[in-house]
Parts: C-alpha cells; sequence; structure tokens
C-alpha cells in the first residue's frame, strides 16, 4: 500500500523558489518510491497574486480569512496521512495555530522544514504596515512541536538545535537533468555580467555599482539583471529582462559571470545560495559574498570567488572578462560541485530518510 504524504505549505504549487527548490522537484522521486503526494497551500493563486500588489486591502483580507478556513478544515483529514510535511509555517500571517494543533491537539508527528533565517522580520515595503502578523517569533514553537526538522544549511540547524534534538541538514538544491540542464555560452561575442532575484533583494547589488562603472570605462560588456521589477541604475551596460518561468534557464543561461553580493549580517547567514547554485549549474563562474553557506559552497579561486572587498571584485570580474579558458574552467568545477553536492540525485535519498 502507497503511504501518504501531505505537504502543507504557504504559497500555491510551483510559484515560490522556497518551495519548488526545497521540495516540489522532488514530487516525482517520492511517487516512484511507492509515495502519495498531497499538496496543501495556505493562499490558493488569486490570493497569493493579490497579496504583493499595491492596495487592494479588503480583498486581501478576504483571501487570507478564506485561507484560514480552508486550513481548519484540512485538520480533519489528517488521520488520512502516513506522514505531514510543514514548510515554513501552516498559515501565512499569525501565531502557530495550526502547528499547535497539528502536534498537541490531533497528535500527528509533522516534519518542519524552513531555509532562511524566518525567525528575523523581514518584510517588503508593499506590505510593511502589515508584518507585525507574520509572527516571527513562531518559528521556535514550530521547531519544538516537530518530530523532525530539515534545515537548509548548518546555521539554520544550530539554530533548530536548540529547540529540537532531530535536525537534518537538506541544502537547497538544483534539477540539473530536468531544469537547470544546459550552459552557459563562454564564447558569446558580448560578455554579459549577470544577477536575478526579487525586487526586494535588489539592494544588495548597490554596492557593485560603482565596480561596474569602473570596468564600463575599459570593457564592452552587459549587466543583465533577471527580476520581477526593473532596476534603476544609471549605468551604460545595464539591460533588465523580467523574470518568467517559462525562459527562466534559457534568461539565465545568457549570463557569462554571476555575482551574488550580500550583507555581511545574521539575515544572510541563514540564507542557503540559491543564486549562486543557480549559476554554477549551467557551468556560469559565480563570485559570492563570504557569509553563511557560500562558504561552503565554493572554495575560493577554485570552483568560484568569495571577494570581500570592492577591489576584489574588481579583480575578479576583470579576469574573468578577459579570459575564457578561466571563465570555462571556474564554470566546470563550479558545475561539478553542484551534480555532486547540490543536485536532486545527490540529495534524493535524504528526502525518502525523513519518510521512514
Amino acid at each position: 500500500m502507497r503511504k501518504k504524504i501531505l505537504f502543507i505549505a504557504p504559497y500555491p504549487f510551483d510559484e515560490a523558489p522556497s518551495q519548488r527548490f526545497r521540495f516540489e522537484q522532488y514530487f516525482p522521486y517520492l511517487k516512484e518510491n511507492n509515495f502519495e503526494v498531497h499538496f496543501a497551500p495556505f493562499l490558493d493563486n488569486k490570493t497569493w497574486k493579490t497579496l504583493y500588489s499595491e492596495g487592494k486591502v479588503f480583498r486581501k483580507m478576504f483571501g487570507v480569512f478564506a485561507s484560514f478556513f480552508k486550513r481548519l478544515m484540512l485538520l480533519f483529514t489528517l488521520f488520512k496521512y502516513d506522514f505531514v510535511f510543514i514548510h515554513r509555517e501552516a498559515s501565512h500571517v499569525g501565531p502557530p495555530i495550526f502547528e499547535f494543533l497539528i502536534a498537541k491537539v490531533f497528535r500527528k508527528k509533522y516534519n518542519y522544514d524552513f531555509d532562511d533565517a524566518i525567525w528575523l522580520a523581514n518584510y517588503s515595503e508593499t506590505n510593511a504596515r502589515f508584518h507585525r502578523l507574520k509572527a516571527y517569533w513562531k518559528v521556535r514553537y514550530c521547531i519544538k512541536w516537530a518530530y523532525s526538522v530539515s534545515a537548509g544549511n548548518d546555521y539554520l540547524a544550530n539554530y533548530a538545535s536548540k529547540y529540537n534534538s532531530n535536525v537534518f541538514v537538506i541544502p537547497t538544491t538544483i534539477d540539473t537533468e530536468n531544469h537547470h540542464n544546459i550552459d552557459t555560452d563562454h564564447h558569446q561575442e558580448k560578455l554579459v555580467i549577470g544577477w536575478t532575484g526579487t525586487h526586494t533583494t535588489m539592494r544588495y547589488l548597490d554596492v557593485l555599482v560603482p565596480v561596474i562603472k569602473e570596468l564600463e570605462k575599459q570593457y564592452d560588456f552587459e549587466f543583465l539583471v533577471i527580476s520581477n521589477e526593473a532596476p534603476t541604475y544609471h549605468l551604460k551596460s545595464l539591460r533588465f529582462l523580467k523574470w518568467k518561468r517559462d525562459t527562466e534557464i534559457e534568461d539565465l543561461a545568457k549570463i557569462s559571470i554571476g555575482v551574488m553580493p550580500l550583507e555581511m549580517d545574521i539575515w544572510s547567514e541563514g540564507k542557503c545560495g540559491f543564486k549562486g547554485l543557480q549559476y554554477m549549474s549551467l557551468g556560469i563562474p559565480a563570485l559570492m559574498s563570504p557569509v553563511g553557506v557560500n562558504t561552503q559552497i565554493v572554495t575560493n579561486s577554485e570552483n568560484g570567488y568569495l571577494p570581500i572587498k570592492l577591489e576584489d571584485w574588481k579583480q575578479h570580474l576583470e579576469a574573468l572578462l578577459t579570459d575564457t579558458e578561466l571563465r570555462k574552467k571556474i564554470g566546470a568545477a563550479g558545475k561539478k560541485t553542484i551534480e555532486e553536492r547540490y543536485s536532486v540525485i545527490a540529495n534524493e535519498s535524504k528526502y525518502l530518510k525523513l519518510f521512514q
């Protein structure tokens, strides 16, 4: 008989990167191994799209209330499932009511999964007035009540270990067979320094603008930003490409050199290096700030670069812009790292262990 797994998550299927690359891409593998997968998002597609737009307060409130009702009804179906997997939170806002009910009232064991330092306040300006409803303090209780915890890196696992003794590190991974399965062209006529991410993290690029301006004086290249909103930088090399799911990988493959600058703070410590992993999976040499898991992913000057000062960023970017063989060498080493340590194939067995 096939065992049933209930995946509880904040967002609709195939919409949020944290869900897509944490667990959704493992669904086919789990089904192949005799599991029946059921997915229960808190927000439906309509509410999800409304929630991150300007205004529409009453529509947002109605959507969230409807989501709470559906989540309440879900509790009465828990008896049908052999395993419960909660990613980040059972409800998008508010205290950990559903986690408490699942663990303490319905007596159902669950695995708690997270991939950011989500116990720290972090919110967009669009919904700044509502950020207190997130109840960031609830994370420690979600961890404490869980039967097991899967964390995206050692920093997150160390935090979880304060409240739970059954903690596993499962990195955010790349599907190198079905998704990130092409390589960048190291011989394209005009080289491209690129970055991908949402408008909420675009501020990390601010520190690189002076470096790009300096490089523009000597080299002919594009500075490509792939995002949901256009940047406002005044750079002659700047090119904006709106992120689209259907062309995500083809657009990423346009990048010759990938950058991932971060601030040296505790929020960055909790990040799982996903931008860098994406670059590396396509054979793109990656430059990543040496914070958190980035220092575990990259060995400096071997499979990528870990620049600290602006001079380091300029030096490494200049070297890669002028040396095709270096780009190919660093890109190939990065791709090998992904395949051996951060691919779906390399981590499939870890997911099976969660449900055994």
